[in-house]
């Protein structure tokens, strides 16, 4: 594990440098408040883009510093349950804590209650932040910055599950649902859970430039710029939004038809209903048109088609129910910021190649690079 540790330092190297100036040095003292009941990811996925960032730019020499301290705040020192039952240990108080911090992240919870629980930590957050460069929240870490008052007029995002609930309750925030994370000055919120992955990756990128952020995506596996929304990979949840019968059957039946005829006047009649009624109540008991519901059904079956290397992308687009390839393109640049094509060369099957000839040709690969150095 050490080696290949220090083989992606030194792939850092080149990048690296090219980013700093000659005797700067970038130190930045993040501080990560923990609560009970929080998500741990929130917490521990941003922590490691950071330290692993710090671990490569120190194997490189490009510092001989920890260029990311941090600290984790809670209400006292010492342990803080998590959602999930894990500990996680406090240094320090966040009371105990008045300048000095670079970055601040909150992290999110399930529970919405959690995160609003200590009425102290929202005056401390709200004190604090003229006083650090960044505020961070991760998932439900907004509705935090939120009541605090801090995205008053201001653009944020949340957990997609939690949106409608963060745009009723603090009407001042432009909520933008289906951002992976945003930035508006200098507060940053992030969408669900390992989003929080995302953003820390642009944060890195803010700090030491493209090359060294991608370099730490690699060793992480994860794309530095993640397609699509948020909502993505969502469990499709809509037709469990509805307590009218009938129409939840007819949800469930145009997901598992998404090739047949699904006009309105064809789903109404299904249903004994006039088009108008039917669309009306369809609106009414899903928040979506009929038109939205099915072609969000459509590019989630033509996902699963795209998934096996032995249909096209043509097929594909027949077999999800899209008249033609241009139809499946629009609809999938509409619901998920990318083509098909795009879709499937990201998320598609690979190669498959066996595991000792992907080590060999990763080894071969390194073996190239660093003969640079």
């Amino acid at each position: 594990m050490t080696n290949i540790l220090t083989l992606w330092g030194l792939l850092m190297k080149k990048s690296s440098t090219s980013h700093q100036k000659a005797g700067e040095t970038k130190v930045r003292t993040i501080g990560i408040v923990a609560y009970e009941g929080m998500e741990t990811l929130d917490l521990t996925g941003p922590l490691d883009v950071l330290t692993l960032t710090s671990y490569g730019l120190q194997q490189t020499g490009a510092t001989d510093e920890n260029v990311y301290p941090h600290k984790v705040l809670a209400k006292k020192p010492g342990p803080v349950s998590a959602y999930n039952g894990l500990k996680i240990y406090a240094d320090c108080a966040y009371s105990d804590v008045h300048d000095n911090l670079d970055t601040l992240i909150i992290p999110g919870a399930p529970d919405v209650n959690c995160v609003l629980s200590d009425p102290l930590l929202q005056d401390w957050v709200r004190t604090m932040a003229p006083k650090v460069r960044r505020i961070v929240s991760v998932c439900t870490g907004a509705f935090l910055l939120a009541e605090s008052g801090l995205l008053d007029g201001r653009c944020a995002t949340t957990h997609w599950a939690y949106c409608d609930r963060l745009s009723t309750d603090y009407p001042s925030v432009q909520v933008e649902a289906d951002r992976i994370f945003l930035q508006n000055d200098f507060i940053w919120t992030s969408g669900g859970i390992t989003s929080g992955i995302d953003l820390a990756l642009a944060l890195v990128e803010e700090d030491w430039g493209r090359e060294v952020a991608l370099s730490t995506a690699q060793y992480m596996v994860m794309y530095l710029k993640r397609p699509g929304g948020q909502t993505q990979f969502s469990a499709y949840l809509i037709k469990e939004s509805t307590n009218h019968p009938d129409l939840r059957s007819l949800l469930m039946w145009i997901m598992e038809h998404p090739a047949e005829d699904l006009r309105v006047e064809a789903l109404a009649e299904r249903m004994a209903m006039s088009p108008r009624n039917f669309a009306r109540i369809f609106h009414a008991e899903t928040g979506l048109t009929p038109a939205k519901f099915i072609e969000k059904v459509r590019v989630d079956s033509a996902r699963q088609y795209l998934g096996d290397a032995n249909v096209r992308i043509e097929t594909a687009g027949i077999k999800a129910g899209f008249g033609d390839s241009e139809q499946m393109r629009k609809a999938f640049i509409r619901n998920l910021g990318i083509t098909p094509t795009e879709y499937r060369a990201r998320f598609g099957p690979s190669d498959q190649q066996p595991l000792p000839a992907v080590a060999e040709k990763f080894m071969s690969e390194l073996s190239d690079k660093l003969s640079d150095f």
